[in-house]
């Protein structure tokens, strides 16, 4: 049983305005913020007032709506559902309110909850669906706050997806029975392709797709999303990639991705790690690749959780020939790959203008696990260098720069865990990269970029690589 303080004092509830008369008595900006708000429904809105702020007006006309020139009286309010009192005076506001109440309209004066008869929400539209967020007047702010982050999480064609869905319902109920074939026909509409096919703009393919769904739910396909996890940071996690989190049967991800990003997934959801570390695989790419197939072919929705971008040296290419020899339908989610992490860290400019005007991703090793003969070349023409998993091929990667012509002193900006709270940051030269591998406290993953773009970053926040008194005594 709720606390006291857990219980709402008031109802959430929805009010039918379509095609009935909703006043609002003022011509301010108090009057004005209610006009916006009522807009986004089909309600009759009148505008009592005899002063107009400019905006407001010009608002007004652009749409048609009525407005009555006139004082108030409690004649105004005629055959009203929903009353706003908001003309910037307490007390007319309020004389206003005890009018509609005698009458039995529910009413709101601004800014005044105590005499307000229902709360107006901060809204999502994404009609026919809306949410409305309240705090009971205790801070409209805040739930103009809730309000941002739930309108970037949800979907702009949500709307037209819920328009579809209203066109189908009939079909559903004559052709599925109640229970669980009907709430997995909806899951899968509302998650699967009909929903991409809507959210790329496509209605007929949108069309196809929930009719074969419906012809076939006894049989419907598994599908893989190869997801971009970003460099860690719960908060760089793509949008995209939170909404396909919280609709995937199976999360399948990686040791590197956190564990935060993987409850962000349904609860009920099937978590696999396949827990890829250097030197420490629990599965081969071989096995992972297997098991994305069988999981799709059982009909699963399943989110393959990458850290970084799948595409940058994500094993990407080896899942999707996989499933794609399969016949099992993927998408690409992309992410934040750790490289633009570091520079955003760093305030790196990946290129810079007369100085830096490419960009080199590497991991500094070959297929055999040798350090690349080839590439060091492109950072002697002025290309920044971003180099993956770079601690243990420090040494390898200073030695063939400076083969490459770099000169020794060209700066160098290493990090550690870029984009997570946890990152620790160093700057110095080509000639000191050889100090990362002797340095047994950096065990997460660690990016080097360098460069002569490098120069242009914002060192305050990061340590010397090698202490002044450690290359005093190495001298």
């Amino acid at each position: 049983m709720l606390s006291i303080d857990e219980q709402l004092s008031v109802f959430p509830a929805f009010f039918k305005v379509e095609g009935k008369r909703v006043s609002i008595i003022g011509g301010g900006e108090e009057a004005f913020a209610k006009a916006r708000l009522l807009a986004n429904t089909r309600a009759e809105i009148i505008v009592h007032t005899l002063k107009l702020e400019p905006d407001f007006e010009h608002w007004l006309s652009e749409r048609s709506i009525d407005v009555r020139r006139t004082s108030f009286t409690a004649g105004d309010l005629g055959d009203a559902v929903l009353v706003f009192a908001a003309t910037g005076d307490g007390a007319e506001d309020r004389r206003i309110v005890e009018a509609a109440r005698a009458r039995r309209i529910p009413a709101n004066a601004v800014d005044q909850p105590l005499h307000c008869d229902f709360y107006t929400p901060a809204i999502v539209n994404r009609a026919p669906v809306a949410i409305a967020i309240g705090t009971e007047g205790a801070g409209p702010v805040l739930g103009q706050m809730i309000r941002a982050r739930i309108d970037q999480m949800l979907s702009p064609s949500l709307g037209a997806l819920a328009r579809l869905a209203a066109t189908y319902r009939p079909a559903v109920e004559r052709l599925l029975p109640k229970g669980a074939p009907r709430r997995v026909f909806w899951r899968r509409f509302f998650s699967d392709r009909p929903a991409s096919e809507v959210a790329r703009g496509d209605l007929s393919g949108a069309r196809r797709a929930a009719t074969h769904l419906l012809r076939t739910i006894d049989a419907a396909e598994g599908r893989v999303w190869l997801i971009g996890a970003g460099p860690g940071a719960v908060d760089l996690l793509t949008l995209r990639a939170q909404r396909i989190l919280m609709e995937a049967d199976v999360i399948v991800h990686d040791a590197l991705v956190p564990q935060a990003i993987v409850d962000m997934g349904r609860r009920d959801a099937e978590r696999i790690s396949v827990g890829k570390r250097k030197g420490c695989h629990s599965k081969s790419q071989h096995e992972i690749n297997a098991l994305l197939v069988e999981l799709a072919r059982s009909g699963k929705r399943v989110a393959r959780l990458k850290s970084g971008d799948p595409l940058i040296y994500g094993r990407a290419g080896e899942e999707m020939a996989a499933l794609r020899h399969a016949e099992v339908a993927f998408e690409i989610v992309p992410g934040i790959t750790s490289a633009f992490a570091a520079a955003a860290d760093f305030e790196l400019p990946m290129t810079l203008r007369g100085v830096a005007s490419s960009v080199v991703f590497t991991t500094g090793h070959d297929l055999n696990g040798e350090t690349l003969p080839d590439w060091a070349r492109l950072a002697a023409s002025g290309a920044t260098i971003a180099v993956y998993m770079g601690r243990t091929v420090a040494a390898g990667v200073a030695l063939k720069l400076i083969e490459a012509g770099l000169a020794g002193d060209t700066p160098v900006a290493v990090i550690e865990n870029a984009g997570r709270e946890t990152r620790r940051m160093f700057h110095g030269t080509i000639d000191q990269l050889p100090e990362l591998e002797r340095r047994g406290d950096l065990n997460g993953p660690v990016m080097v970029i360098v460069g002569d773009a490098v120069a242009g970053a914002n060192l305050e926040r990061s340590a010397l690589l090698v202490p002044h008194d450690a290359a005093l005594v190495a001298a």
